[in-house]
């Protein structure tokens, strides 16, 4: 099989994602980032949930439940790979899809497996299976692992423009040069809708802000990761609490620096112990949110070599979908898992709905 020269726009996790299964498989991989180092958009400002029970529409369900096991494979692969299979515990939240893979836990069941908390519900929803992984360091992995199967990584470099001839992509104007491609690959999240407008290539995909805190703490106050109707909190390191909020406006009262310091003073009264922790960071990150809150994985119908890949969320779904979008642009066949991520089901639906405006 020819060897592809791909180009990849963005070094998060996706691009990253992207990188090490097509390096893997053998094509010229080329790697862009505007900023001089990986994950430093929102993947750096995820909470990276591997988050698979929460409520999304019957089509999406399959990508979900192979999230995990996708994780594990990938764990099997890199040795290096940390991930923190502790679990999730939720409460007082309706957003959860009901499986069996949910263990309800009562309140002597829950002070064991959280003894460092002040107050405890009646029950509890345990998702055993779900994990979390540091964003920053997962992302450099897999490219220093694509770089290692003959990737190259350009960091400190900006697309300038999409090169077209006809109805297919040629090649990427950057700020370094001219680099001619078989395909582009989009994972540049909240920046793809400005690449590809030029090109009369509309991707319905605007900026979703949230908001992490970063705390600092003597010992280890959380064994799993936390999530009810007063905080979304886990351990990053044993000295190391994240915590992660709604964004809600940029009042004084409602901006990032607010809703971060009530949660900060939030869990510094929920915890024992909770007086140890000292505010490190509050962060906006701006996480590619489509229109319908679904991935938008493949290539373009009109634009030949335009390959898209933009999701939330991204940490849960990145390693899957990559696998199965490497293997599209690879072996030139449609992959059914992600039949319902193409970007055409915008049209579809406006064509279905008058009031939804075309795509």
């Amino acid at each position: 099989m020819r060897k592809q020269k791909i180009v990849i726009i963005g070094a998060g996790i996706v691009g990253a994602s992207m990188a090490y299964q097509l390096a893997k498989r053998n094509q010229d991989v080329t790697v862009i980032e505007r900023h001089p180092a990986a994950a430093r958009e929102v993947t750096e400002k995820s909470f990276a949930w591997i988050h698979t029970t929460h409520r999304t529409a019957p089509e999406y369900w399959h990508l979900y439940d192979a999230a995990v096991e996708e994780y594990h494979a990938l764990q099997q692969e890199l040795s290096e790979l940390q991930i923190h299979w502790h679990g999730a515990l939720t409460w007082g939240n309706p957003t959860l899809r009901e499986q069996l893979r949910l263990q309800k836990l009562n309140r002597e069941q829950l002070v064991v497996l959280e003894p460092n908390l002040k107050e405890y519900p009646d029950e509890a929803m345990f998702a055993s299976e779900e994990g979390a992984v540091d964003p920053i360091g997962l992302t450099e992995l897999l490219l220093s692992k694509a770089q290692k199967y003959g990737a190259k990584v350009q960091f400190a470099t900006n697309v300038t423009q999409l090169k077209q001839g006809d109805s297919r992509l040629v090649g990427v104007h950057t700020s370094t040069g001219f680099l001619e491609s078989d395909v582009v690959v989009l994972a540049a999240g909240t920046g793809v809708p400005e690449l590809c407008d030029p090109l009369g290539c509309h991707v319905p995909v605007t900026p979703s802000p949230s908001i992490l805190i970063r705390m600092k703490t003597a010992n280890r106050l959380i064994r799993t990761l936390i999530s009810n109707a007063q905080f979304e909190a886990r351990q990053l390191t044993d000295h190391t609490l994240l915590a992660a909020e709604d964004y809600l406006d940029e009042s004084e009262e409602n901006g990032p620096e607010a809703v971060g310091k009530r949660a900060f003073e939030t869990l510094r009264r929920s915890l024992k112990g909770g007086n140890q922790l000292e505010l490190e960071s509050i962060k906006v990150g701006m996480r590619p949110m489509p229109e319908d809150g679904y991935p938008i994985v493949g290539f373009h119908d009109h634009m030949k070599g335009l390959y898209l890949a933009v999701m939330h969320s991204a940490i849960t779904l990145a390693p899957l979908i990559a696998r199965l979008a490497a293997s599209e642009i690879i072996d030139r066949e449609s992959r059914s898992e992600l039949d319902p991520c193409r970007l055409s089901r915008f049209k579809d639906r406006s064509k279905e709905d008058p009031a939804v405006s075309q795509a």
